[in-house]
């Protein structure tokens, strides 16, 4: 049995290859830097490992935003399948200035701690926080937060 989607967050394409180029362009030059203009040892190591770094969150963050955040009655999951919070573990969505959540997007504070999970550019997983957003449109998070709070007090209302 197939669960109605009642929002979406998922990364268009120009932000998302945006966000995979910078990176990758930024893992480039460092690597170029330090095998061009060699610095002491210690630092082209720290040039060479930094860049590979760059190179490497490049590419999780291309796997990563392949998928979108879904938002059902039971919780939000991702594209794959993955649950990440069903409406039960969610204590409140916090979406204000100076929460600390990701770019254009929000953040859901649970009841209890989950494990840590991080998918670059779309949402991440820490204690009691998941913050959803990154490379994503802040129209389609800040619909999905609105979605979100209405049925956490859907749920308190009805209980």
């Amino acid at each position: 049995m197939q669960e109605e989607i009642l929002a979406v967050v998922g990364a268009s394409a120009p932000r998302r290859w945006f966000g995979i180029v910078v990176m990758a362009l930024l893992g480039g030059i460092l690597i170029y830097f330090a095998m061009s203009t060699p610095p002491t040892l210690p630092w082209q190591v720290f040039l060479i490992v930094t860049g590979l770094a760059a190179l490497w969150l490049a590419d999780r963050t291309r796997r990563a935003t392949e998928y979108m955040v879904e938002l059902t009655s039971d919780g939000l999951r991702s594209s794959s399948g993955e649950v990440i919070a069903t409406l039960d573990e969610i204590a409140n969505v916090e979406r204000g200035t100076f929460a600390m959540k990701p770019s254009n997007g929000f953040l859901v504070r649970l009841k209890k701690p989950r494990p840590r999970r991080w998918q670059p550019g779309l949402w991440w997983a820490m204690g009691r926080k998941v913050g959803i957003g990154g490379v994503t449109p802040g129209s389609q998070s800040k619909v999905m937060a609105q979605m979100l709070e209405a049925l956490l007090v859907e749920k308190s209302s009805g209980s």
